[in-house]
């Protein structure tokens, strides 16, 4: 595996990761969001498919680990938004 592969795959991971840790931690300890368990985990599902979808290429101009990165932390905050407002 070449090195710069395996620093974009340990992006989009923390970046996915801490979205995920800080939206099990801020539903259970405000009162303001409640989230379930499966919600939690949608930043992950965005990481998985980073995951599955880098077979060997050709990638596109947007298919970055950049993005996929800021699409896990969208995807997170859309949780946190989609349970307060429910």
């Amino acid at each position: 595996m070449e090195i710069e592969r395996a620093r974009e795959d340990a992006l989009v991971a923390a970046v996915a990761g801490a979205t995920t840790v800080a939206v099990a931690l801020l539903s259970s300890f405000t009162a303001v969001v409640s989230v379930a368990t499966l919600p939690t985990l949608a930043p992950l599902a965005v990481y998985a498919s980073y995951l599955f979808s880098r077979k060997g290429g050709p990638y596109g101009a947007f298919d970055t680990a950049r993005n996929w990165a800021i699409a896990s932390a969208v995807v997170g905050a859309l949780t946190l938004l989609a349970s307060v407002v429910s």
